[in-house]
């Protein structure tokens, strides 16, 4: 039998001397899974770690290397003294303490453990897609970004393991504003108390306590607000522990020594793309299931585009005759364009249409109907440049308003449903016997001279068009736009000639110089408008200096701006990761997010993929989520049966039949299920009441609606925080009451029930015994706040309803919101109006029989200004006041005029009802006369107030025809 290893190494270690040095290497024989033999020397007191990055490092120059995929998707096995296989899993022990049999080591892919198995069971129903449907995807950018990811995610678990508790507690549960006790949720975004509300439990805080002290002590300090609220209902202690041990369980304490670095790419002979002279072309093989009529010819079009840019004229196909499978006889589409002059984001775009003869008036007129479409991107996610055979599975539904037919706002997946999709079967021809890749940054020249024209250009809005002469000056004076108009780059990304490498490269060089701009500023450059990849990158490093709740305003558009990446590794995920694994309300709201768009086929993988990343970064927060998600499926099972009819107990029994759902409603130990009903609208929504003990044991109200897009109510709301926000900014409180929405699902989600609140068609409805009277009770409404105020507590209620009606004036009007009858504008007890219900927003009124049915900028009816008057006839200084109110709001939303323009832009590729092209987003710019001076902008605006109040009388006729309605269906 041959000595063991440990003998062998005492034995070279006592004859070292002879060979004049220290021997400190072992010949050890490497088995790879390829079926590749390796042998060569390591160092005996080296880690398992770095003995694989020196393999790594050795096996590039043998056959086969490329097809053992990410080092880390691989370990090490042995034979112990035991004679028995070992794995090697914890890669930070040394070779010489494992005393393996023999000096020899298999290499094996890693094996997934129980706890692991378990982990990822529940990360499938959390993200609702099982991980198997990743781990079958044949896609080489889907099996890298999750070996990456999976990396990560394990040193940032390992990461927190190290945490003691105190940087654990900051870490996760940072403070944040939050309401006083017995009031709801919203009532804490406007309510100032003077108290400071701490609740933490010490009895079995670890010694030294006074380091959660100094912790609360620090939190203090760092918030001027007096609304601190850090409320903790178990133990600090017992929290810390249970989330520990949790992922403990999966990931097992590490080392605390950094990661050694991933070993180096291979280095292959490559050709830069600048060197490739000849023209871009691309060779359709053939079309199948075109789904084309008998008669018509079938062509296909293809154009290369740099964001919403087209580069050169789009190629078309000959004519090819069939129904459903085709070959055309010009297989080889060329574009005007050299490879050379490709931008790394181009992105080539492809159209199949029939071409049939119809005949009209005795003239024969050619007429083109699309088929079907489908975008790819001319370089793969590692910059190369494709080559060889591809199938694109394409999409039948087009948008409007497309150029030729072709849609590069569209997404790059191509249709899942490949059953009956219409597929394109190409080929990227090679240029070179060597890949061809996209270089890396160069270096810039200088500028010249400033002109003053080019202020006036920079000032203009993001939707206004720059024509050539114009273009072509920003990109003359570039450096002076860096030095003068820093915010203005998206100007000048515009007037890039991205068909020409040399201005690329000089761009790319210029980024590196270019000042930081504010995250507001930044959001822009997010745009599909600027896809290249050092732009984005940019602006995510910009992104970096926003707060956490600066980060939490705009994720929602953030979340959307992941369509338009087209590689799944890319600056933005990994931002959105790291933010939302270091704060949990950011990785709450980032998950809820995704996960509620996971059923739309462009974007299943991509959102799968990153939800995926963040459970396994938060192992902790998956207990949280699963039982959210549980909840929730129960209540949309509830839904379904009050829809089916399954439940038809009386009003009076709902409740009771309710009840019996209680345990599963009750998804968290603080929030207790109450009571629950189902409203009498088609979707039948339940409202639920919670007894929470966060909030002192009040009640919190929530409805759950399923069957309802709620993403544009969602984002109408985001806005309203957004000029809330704003207005403070400018010490303007308007007291908006911008409430909590979250869709969840499918058509589905939550809205947040706003606490002693009323609907005007309510208020009005119970003061007058005829409903159609109801309307025209210019008392009813400030009778009905004297009934819940007096003395002081009326002038403090009637000052918030000036505030609040201003705000809302104002921003009904600049966001054209639509549908305002009686029963979707609501008052609080305190005083404060408030709307709610946003299916109609951009200018998109409700008509019926052709006419519209809301002739009003906003609504300002004469009840409303009998309450800020407090009575009194005429107008008064009040309404002096609240008309002052409304024209300095004004005037702060044109200030960001350019900000709201960008977020809807944003949102542009959600598939929101009413937000679907650029068009839409004009109707802002005209709202917020933009363009304008800020006095030609301020009498537009008294035109429009004046015009609401002369024209009032028809909001009390729509609000009559809903009052009599309502009663009638009542």
């Amino acid at each position: 039998m041959p000595p063991a290893m440990t003998d062998l190494l005492d034995i070279w270690a006592a004859h070292s001397h002879l060979a004049g040095h220290a021997l400190d290497k072992i010949t050890v024989d490497f088995l790879l899974p390829t079926g590749i033999y390796i042998q060569m020397d390591v160092p005996r007191e080296a880690t398992i770690q770095h003995i694989k990055l020196l393999l790594w490092k050795q096996a590039q120059s043998f056959p086969l290397f490329p097809s053992l995929g990410e080092m880390e998707s691989h370990m090490f096995e042995c034979v112990n003294q035991a004679a028995v296989h070992e794995e090697l899993e914890d890669e930070t022990r040394r070779l010489c303490d494992i005393r393996p049999f023999l000096p020899v080591l298999k290499l094996v892919t890693r094996n997934c453990g129980r706890a692991e198995r378990l982990l990822d069971s529940k990360i499938g129903v959390l993200i609702s897609k099982g991980l198997h449907e990743l781990d079958a995807i044949n896609d080489q950018e889907v099996k890298d970004f999750r070996s990456k990811m999976f990396r990560l995610s394990e040193e940032r678990m390992q990461q927190v393991q190290m945490m003691t508790c105190t940087e654990w507690l900051q870490a996760c549960f940072s403070p944040q504003l939050e309401p006083p006790a017995g009031t709801a949720i919203t009532d804490g975004l406007n309510d100032r108390p003077a108290d400071l509300k701490i609740i933490i439990h010490f009895d079995q805080f670890p010694s030294p306590r006074s380091s959660c002290a100094q912790y609360i002590r620090t939190c203090m300090q760092a918030k001027e607000s007096p609304r601190l609220t850090l409320v903790h209902t178990s133990t600090v202690k017992a929290m810390f522990d249970k989330e520990i041990s949790t992922i403990g369980a999966v990931v097992g304490r590490k080392s605390s020594n950094p990661p050694l670095p991933l070993p180096p790419k291979r280095r292959q002979v490559q050709t830069c793309v600048w060197d490739v002279s000849s023209s871009f072309k691309i060779v359709l093989v053939n079309g199948s299931k075109v789904n084309a009529e008998e008669t018509a010819k079938v062509q296909v079009r293809a154009g290369l585009f740099h964001g919403t840019e087209l580069l050169c004229k789009p190629a078309v196909s000959s004519e090819s005759s069939g129904r459903s499978d085709h070959t055309w006889k010009d297989s080889t589409l060329e574009f005007d364009l050299s490879v050379c002059d490709l931008p790394r984001m181009t992105r080539l775009c492809f159209a199949i249409y029939a071409v049939m003869d119809k005949v009209k008036k005795q003239k024969s007129t050619k007429n083109h109907y699309p088929i079907a479409w489908v975008n790819t991107m001319v370089f793969d996610y590692k910059g190369q440049l494709k080559t060889g055979d591809i199938i694109l599975h394409c999409w039948s539904s087009f948008p409007d308003e497309l150029e030729e037919m072709l849609n590069p706002i569209g997404t790059i997946q191509t249709n899942p449903y490949t059953e009956n999709a219409t597929s394109l079967h190409i080929n990227f021809p090679e240029y070179s016997s060597h890949s061809i890749v996209f270089p890396p940054f160069d270096k810039g020249r200088g500028g010249k001279k400033f002109h003053i024209e080019l202020k006036e250009i920079m000032e203009r809005d993001p939707l206004s068009q720059l024509c050539e002469n114009e273009k072509d000056l920003i990109w003359t004076l570039r450096y002076d736009c860096r030095e003068n108009f820093p915010q203005s780059l998206p100007k000048l990304l515009l007037s890039v000639k991205w068909s020409k490498h040399e201005d690329m490269a000089q761009l790319q060089a210029l980024l590196q110089i270019w000042p930081k701009l504010s995250p507001r500023d930044a959001l822009e450059l997010l745009d599909f408008n600027y896809p290249d990849q050092y732009v984005r990158e940019y602006a995510v490093g910009c992104l970096r200096d926003m707060s956490e709740e600066e980060l939490s305003q705009y994720l929602l558009q953030l979340v959307q701006v992941l369509r338009y990446e087209p590689y799944y590794d890319c600056a933005l995920t990994h931002f959105l990761l790291e933010r939302a694994q270091g704060n949990r309300k950011i990785g709450h709201f980032l998950f809820w997010h995704l996960r509620s768009e996971i059923h739309m086929p462009a974007v299943s993988v991509q959102f799968a993929l990153i939800l995926e990343a963040y459970c396994r970064g938060s192992i902790p927060h998956i207990e949280v989520l699963k039982k959210q998600v549980e909840a929730l499926s129960k209540l949309k099972s509830v839904n379904e049966l009050i829809k089916l009819g399954t439940i038809k107990t009386a009003r009076s029994k709902t409740k009771e039949a309710m009840l019996t759902k209680e345990a599963m409603m009750t998804y968290d130990s603080d929030s207790n299920f109450q009571r629950c009903r189902y409203m009498d609208s088609k979707m039948k929504p339940l409202w639920i009441v919670y007894n929470n003990k966060l909030l002192g044991g009040d009640t919190l109200g929530i409805i759950f609606k399923n069957g309802d897009d709620l993403r544009q109510d969602m984002l109408t709301l985001q806005i309203l925080r957004l000029m809330d926000l704003l207005w403070k900014e400018a010490n303007l409180d308007l007291r908006i009451v911008p409430y909590g929405c979250l869709a969840t699902g499918d058509r589905s989600g939550l809205i947040e029930v706003v606490s002693s609140a009323d609907t005007i068609a309510n208020i009005q409805l119970t003061s007058s015994n005829v409903a159609a009277a109801a309307a025209f009770n210019k008392d009813a409404l400030l009778n009905w706040l004297k009934e819940r105020n007096s003395g002081d507590a009326l002038e403090r209620a009637i000052e918030e309803f000036t505030l609040s009606c201003a705000g809302y004036c104002v921003a009904t009007y600049v966001l054209g919101i639509g549908d305002r009858h009686s029963d979707n504008i609501m008052v609080r007890s305190t005083g404060q109006l408030f709307h709610i219900d946003f299916g109609h927003i951009l200018g998109n009124f409700k008509s019926k029989f052709g006419i519209k049915r809301e002739r009003v900028p906003f609504i300002l009816t004469h009840d409303f200004i009998h309450v800020i008057q407090q009575g009194k006839t005429g107008y008064t200084e009040k309404f002096g006041s609240f008309r002052q109110y409304c024209e300095e709001a004004y005037l702060v939303l044109r200030k960001n005029g350019n900000l709201f323009i960008t977020l809807f832009a944003l949102m542009l590729t959600a598939g929101l009802p009413e937000l679907t092209s650029v068009k839409d987003i004009q109707y802002l710019k005209d709202s917020l006369a933009l363009g304008k001076t800020d006095e030609d902008a301020l009498k537009q605006f008294r035109q429009k107030f004046d015009e609401a109040l002369r024209e009032s009388w028809t909001t009390k006729v729509n609000w009559m025809a809903h009052n009599v309605a309502k009663d009638n269906r009542s």
